[in-house]
């Protein structure tokens, strides 16, 4: 019989914050994490700048509690502050989270480090520290590393669709414990900043060197960022067992590709509408039960309109609440579904929706327009995710309070 499936608990790492009470500060006083690159080496450091965490990595060692020098990459150390995080704030047992699964998403992984010490890993000949570094190139060995870290055995899986990768575990975790594979999920996504992500971007002229604007008319592209969450899954037979009360219901969930192109979206946002469709046909909801979206919002030219006409096209004359927080932090790419979700449930909790940092003008194509201010004391039920990939894959998850 499937299951309810709950959120009992979280864990995030960001440019504007180190956990979640720093992330909340943050969003509430407007405080964003763009600025110039100081801790990645990169030419681009002061011509495109983005957010990035200000630590170094023997300061991520240290809040991970790891010693340096054990061949953490910095994907996988900030991943880790985030999972302890999470195991925390679900008060989590060491047998549960032995149990418990792990879905880790990233789109580099180890990237940043394996960039670095190229040469030398490709001469079998040469010898020295770097060689711990020898498997970072592999995404999925961020998140075996976790699971060692804190000790889950029962089951590991990374995902890597592009930027819905963190969603997408999401609803994989959900749906195994719907189907009875897992009593607990933690689900989630972690990605550093590398050259190989500056470059990439760049050359696909869509990284504005200002800070981006979603929904903006004068939009001109993303900034790019770094971070990790994590959310506690569990079934509703789970909770009958530990009496624990959930923080919110992950009440359903949408993946759709509109198979458009390899990296732009729908013009008529096809994936966006079918994703939050979906969303909302498992969770039984009407589109005027929504109270709020947490936006893609990109804030590059392609993805806010076709984004914009999805949600348009959904919800007709009863547009919720929307905005973007990626002012804020940036485009985490594998990462940002699952800390824009955790915004959710933070909103959720403090009764808030968060601005739309930087919207000034209205884009013509569209008849609807992001929140611009921070709206407290706001009544907050039902509230879709989204989150959209490379190569099409759309995903948007509804979060309910309980």
């Amino acid at each position: 019989m499937s299951q309810r499936v709950f959120i009992t608990g979280f864990g995030i790492i960001t440019s504007i914050g180190k956990n979640t009470a720093e992330n909340v500060q943050s969003l509430l006083h407007r405080r964003c994490g763009f600025g110039e690159l100081n801790v990645l080496d990169t030419i681009h450091g002061k011509t495109l700048p983005a957010c990035e965490i200000k630590l170094f990595n023997a300061e991520l060692c240290a809040l991970a509690g790891v010693a340096e020098g054990k061949g953490y990459t910095r994907t996988a150390l900030l991943g880790l502050i985030a999972l302890q995080e999470a195991i925390q704030s679900a008060s989590l047992s060491p047998a549960e989270v032995q149990q418990a699964g792990l879905l880790s998403s990233t789109t580099t992984g180890g990237i940043r480090e394996f960039e670095r010490h190229f040469y030398e890993l490709m001469d079998p000949t040469q010898a020295g520290d770097f060689v711990q570094y020898t498997d970072t190139a592999n995404p999925g060995e961020h998140g075996e590393r976790l699971a060692d870290a804190v000790g889950i055995k029962k089951y590991i899986a990374t995902l890597s669709t592009a930027c819905s990768s963190s969603a997408n575990s999401i609803m994989q975790g959900a749906q195994l414990i719907k189907h009875g594979k897992l009593e607990r999920a933690i689900c989630g996504g972690t990605e550093a900043l590398s050259r190989f992500t500056i470059n990439g971007f760049n050359s696909l002229m869509i990284v504005d060197p200002q800070h981006c604007r979603p929904f903006d008319n004068t939009r001109k592209g993303l900034n790019l960022g770094e971070g990790a969450a994590f959310v506690v899954l569990e079934g509703e037979d789970a909770l009958a067992k530990s009496k624990k009360q959930p923080l919110a219901e992950l009440k359903g969930y949408g993946n759709a590709n509109d198979a458009f192109h390899q990296t732009a979206s729908s013009p008529e946002g096809t994936g966006a509408f079918n994703a939050m469709r979906l969303a909302l046909d498992m969770g039984g909801i009407a589109p005027a039960d929504v109270d709020y979206i947490n936006a893609h919002g990109t804030a590059t030219e392609n993805n806010d309109l076709s984004e914009g006409f999805g949600i348009q096209k959904l919800f007709g004359d009863t547009v919720p609440l929307f905005s973007s927080t990626k002012p804020y932090t940036g485009h985490t790419l594998a990462a940002a579904g699952s800390i824009e979700a955790v915004y959710c449930l933070l909103g959720l909790q403090h009764r808030v929706v968060w601005p739309n940092l930087n919207f000034n003008e209205q884009m013509p194509e569209l008849s609807v327009s992001p929140v611009r201010e921070l709206k407290q004391n706001v009544t907050l039920k039902q509230m879709l995710s989204n989150s959209f990939g490379f190569g099409g894959n759309t995903s948007s998850l509804l979060i309910a309070a309980v």
